[in-house]
């Protein structure tokens, strides 16, 4: 009898302490129906500040399955989802949050779709009941990455989904630290579809990312995928000299034929503030990316791991 395939679900976790135990026992109920495979469930806590930590330890303590990382400090969000899939032991993974927004339900259907021979599996959703302003931004956000970049992630992707154990190989040997792990998944290739569904409001806690951590996430993606902004500035420096040249040329004519009927003082204010504004659009536009060229280079680790349970070679 062959021996059965193992699938790893990563949980990420921030200050989720009412909504662990809830995850998990969700989680259980609908991999406790699939026979076919066994399960992992990899729990890692981004350096909460709740009791977090402690829900992982009392489920870990009772089911050898779970296993718990625990990161030294909050990395950010993308630290933990990479955590998930770099401890991932599985001939496949799922990621899943763990506010219960992205229904369990759905993971038989994910690795149905695996059966029949997609390696990438994402999610997508129909319908957010989530704050309409972040659901504003994230839609738009996704539109004008869709435009600009140079992959093509879906509209309204979601990090729940399933991976095949190449797709997860590959994830993980990529060197970069600058992570946008929707683009990733797109980047990497291999034979891909989509499973749409309604995203659910949270039911216990409150979420602990705002307006302005999404804002800095979606600088990741674009920066990360897309060199289309300074493109753009260049076209714009070109059309900006073009028109230099034909207004001094205008100006020089309009002299010589009408004498100077044009007032400097306003003229030269409003250049000024003009150029000077486009000057300093550039000039951050290419921070942006020299930001991004420094904090690959530094080489540091894209999170600590202060403490493991349920490891081979634990720490706790």
């Amino acid at each position: 009898m062959s021996q059965k395939k193992l699938i790893s679900l990563g949980i990420p976790c921030f200050n989720e302490e009412k909504n662990v135990i809830p995850a998990y026992q969700a989680l259980k109920k609908v991999t406790d129906k699939i026979k076919k495979y066994h399960f992992e469930f990899i729990f890692v806590d981004n350096g909460s500040s709740d009791a977090t930590r402690e829900k992982i330890k009392k489920i870990a303590s009772k089911d050898k399955q779970v296993v718990g990382i625990f990161l030294s400090r909050n990395f950010g969000p993308e630290s933990s989802n990479t955590a998930c899939l770099n401890y991932a032991t599985g001939d496949a993974f799922i990621g899943i949050p763990c506010d219960l927004q992205d229904p369990p339900e759905l993971i038989p259907k994910f690795i149905k779709k695996w059966e029949e021979g997609y390696d990438i599996i994402v999610g997508i959703y129909r319908k957010n009941e989530g704050d309409y302003l972040i659901r504003f931004f994230r839609k738009t956000f996704y539109q004008i990455f869709k435009l600009i970049s140079n992959i093509n992630v879906p509209v309204n992707a979601t990090g729940f989904g399933l991976i095949d154990k190449k797709v997860l190989k590959a994830l993980n040997s990529l060197p970069e630290k600058y992570r946008f792990f929707r683009g990733l998944r797109t980047w990497v290739g291999f034979k891909s579809t989509q499973i749409e569904y309604d995203r659910q409001q949270r039911k216990k806690g409150k979420s602990s990312y705002n307006i302005f951590d999404y804002f800095k996430h979606a600088e990741i993606g674009l920066f990360g995928f897309s060199y289309l902004i300074l493109d753009l500035m260049v076209y714009l420096g070109f059309l900006l000299v073009l028109f230099a040249f034909i207004f001094i040329f205008g100006y020089l004519f309009t002299v010589l034929v009408f004498g100077n009927p044009i007032k400097g003082a306003v003229t030269i204010l409003v250049s000024i503030i003009f150029f000077g504004g486009v000057q300093l659009l550039a000039i951050s536009i290419i921070g942006k990316y020299i930001q991004v060229i420094v904090e690959e280079t530094k080489a540091r680790p894209i999170y600590i791991v202060d403490k493991t349970i349920n490891l081979k070679t634990s720490t706790s």
